[in-house]
This record gives C-alpha cells, sequence and structure tokens, in this order.
C-alpha cells in the first residue's frame, strides 16, 4: 500500500512534511493559504503533481473557512499567489497553470473536481507504471534490476508514482529482481524519501551515492534505468532533476535502457527542445551545508542547478499513460 501523503476531509488538510523525512513521519496541518503556500515554497511538499493537488487543497480549505469574502477577491487573491509563489519560481509548473485554470472557472465545484483530478493522477500513474514495466519486461525478460534517480513515488504525486509506479508494477508482477536507487544530492530526495517509500513498501533496495552509479551498474548488473520529468520538450529532450543527463550519458556506455516516465501533460508542445528550457538554480547552502552545518570551505564558489537535460538520443522510451514513445514519436502526439 502506497504512502497516504495527503490527507484531506472535511475542510481539514494535512501533509506528511518531507522535510523530516525520514527521521520522524509527521504530519503538518495547513490552516490558511498562507500555510498551503509557505509548505509548498520551504519544500514541505514537492513533486509537480503533489503540489499541484496541495496548491488547489489549500484553496479549498480557504473556501470552507470563509476566508474570500467573494468570488471576485476569492479568484485575484488565488491567481495572486499562485503566481507569485509557483508559477513564476518553477520552471515545472506547466500543470499548476492548467489547474489554476479551472479554479478560476469552477471554483464553487472545487472539491468535486479536485477529488476527480487526484482519482485520475492515481490512474494516470498507474497506467504509466504498467505500460513501462510491459515494455522493459519485453525489452529484458523476467530478471529486472532497475536504477532509479530522486523521488517520483507516492510522496511526489497523489499516489503510485511515476517513475516508481513503474518499478511498483514491476513488483506486483514478480519481475523486479532488486532496486538501486541515488541519494541524489544535494537535496537528498533519493536518500530520504525514495528510500523510505522502498523500505515502507518492503521493495528489496538498495541505495547508493550519486557518484557510484557506473561502478553500481558494472558489478551489480543493473540493467535499466528509469527516471522522472519535469518537462519534456516536442524533440523529446527531458529534464529533470540534476544527475539525470549523467545516468542517461552512462546508460549508453553500457548499453542498457535508459526510460523517461511521465504523465502526457509533461510533454510541451510548445518548447522545440530543451535548449529552451531555463534551468532553476538554488540556494548554494543546499550544497555547503548539511542540517544547518557548514561542510564546505568558506569562500568557494557555487554553483546549484536543480535541474539537467537528458537529450533525446540518450532515451530509449519515454513511458506515459498513453503508452511507450520513441523520443522522435513524440513530435507526432499532438492531439
Amino acid at each position: 500500500m502506497s504512502l497516504g501523503a495527503i490527507k484531506y476531509q472535511n475542510g481539514k488538510l494535512t501533509i506528511l512534511d518531507q522535510l523530516k523525512l525520514p527521521l520522524f513521519s509527521e504530519y503538518l496541518k495547513i490552516n490558511s493559504v498562507e500555510d498551503g503556500f509557505r509548505a509548498i515554497k520551504d519544500m514541505n511538499v514537492r513533486g509537480a503533481p503533489a503540489i499541484a493537488i496541495v496548491g488547489c487543497l489549500t484553496v479549498a480549505v480557504a473556501v470552507q473557512k470563509k476566508e474570500f469574502e467573494n468570488t471576485k477577491e476569492f479568484a485575484k487573491h488565488d491567481v495572486k499567489l499562485i503566481n507569485k509563489k509557483i508559477c513564476n519560481d518553477d520552471f515545472s509548473a506547466k500543470q499548476l497553470k492548467d489547474f489554476q485554470k479551472w479554479i478560476l472557472g469552477l471554483w464553487k465545484n472545487l472539491l468535486s473536481k479536485l477529488e476527480s483530478e487526484m482519482a485520475a493522477d492515481v490512474k494516470t500513474n498507474k497506467l504509466i507504471g504498467d505500460h513501462g514495466a510491459a515494455e522493459i519486461v519485453k525489452l529484458l525478460g523476467d530478471d529486472v534490476t532497475i536504477l532509479t534517480h530522486c523521488n517520483t513515488g507516492s510522496l511526489a504525486t497523489a499516489g503510485y508514482g511515476t517513475a516508481l509506479g513503474v518499478i511498483r508494477s514491476l513488483q506486483r508482477e514478480n519481475k523486479l529482481k532488486h532496486v538501486f536507487c541515488t541519494e541524489t544530492r544535494p537535496y537528498n530526495q533519493g536518500a530520504r524519501l525514495t528510500a523510505y517509500e522502498l523500505v515502507y513498501e518492503k521493495i528489496p533496495a538498495t541505495l547508493i551515492a550519486d557518484s557510484m552509479v557506473s561502478a553500481a551498474i558494472k558489478e551489480k548488473r543493473i540493467n535499466c534505468i528509469v527516471v522522472g520529468a519535469d518537462r519534456v520538450a516536442k524533440n523529446g529532450d527531458s529534464a529533470n532533476k540534476i544527475g539525470t543527463f549523467q545516468l542517461a550519458v552512462v546508460a549508453k556506455h553500457f548499453g542498457i535502457p535508459f526510460f523517461v516516465a511521465a504523465p502526457f501533460t509533461t510533454i510541451d508542445f510548445n518548447c522545440e527542445s530543451g535548449d529552451e528550457i531555463v534551468i532553476e538554480e538554488r540556494n548554494s547552502k543546499e550544497l555547503t551545508e548539511i542540517g544547518g552545518k557548514r561542510i564546505a570551505a568558506e569562500g568557494i564558489q557555487v554553483w546549484n542547478p536543480a535541474f539537467d537535460v537528458a537529450p533525446a538520443n540518450l532515451i530509449e522510451g519515454i513511458i506515459t499513460e498513453r503508452g511507450v514513445f520513441k523520443p522522435n514519436e513524440i513530435k507526432n502526439q499532438i492531439n
């Protein structure tokens, strides 16, 4: 059973505080719009689908508490907060902007709409998982040792996950031998979050440092890599957590398939290639400090990009709820 990272009932919202994982499994109460967007900004919740859901549920909390006097004030306040605190700060917020559109038009039916969106997200993730598992088994047979990067599970979505959803589907079908997850420096989402989910669900797994990937592929017979994506360009270039690009390069060297798993909505048909994707640079303290304690030499310069782009020619397939596509097939999928 996957984690219940987002809980909403009768106007009350709580989220599993990802900043305290894996040491403490504590839920954070969201009592106002400011609480919700502070949780997003501070990364108590992260992952584009989960951020979208928490952002919308935060508005639902505000509606229940009559935080807004009328529809106009509600819409104005919501748009201002979303634009200021999310969309302008996170290049992967395309899904959030889509959510914003229906918030404005259908705010009176927010809860029922959101419930259907959450259910749809879980259904989408399960389809991604099943399509990905089937494709990997077709290529590799029943003995899959897989590596994943960052966190793409229940903590980043409404449930089940994308790349981790593929792993769950492989496990369910008894096709999975072992999982290796990277620690995902500098924010350690792999060590803190993915490892937590794998242990929680009793999936056989091993944590490795990011710098160990090549050795692990050689020594541990890893035969597949699957990662998520924050944005996929029209040509198949895929942006994901920093470190993904080098995994794609290493996979090509060893001749093992490198897959990207993401909802179809992640594909941006207005973005011709990865060269057009602006990469966010995060606070240098993520690299120079651990737990508030400095570990790097004072005075050293820091470059801390949050994402990188895996070129389409290194990607075996892009796994979506609609099926698995070769990168050069993406441009033909425009509705």
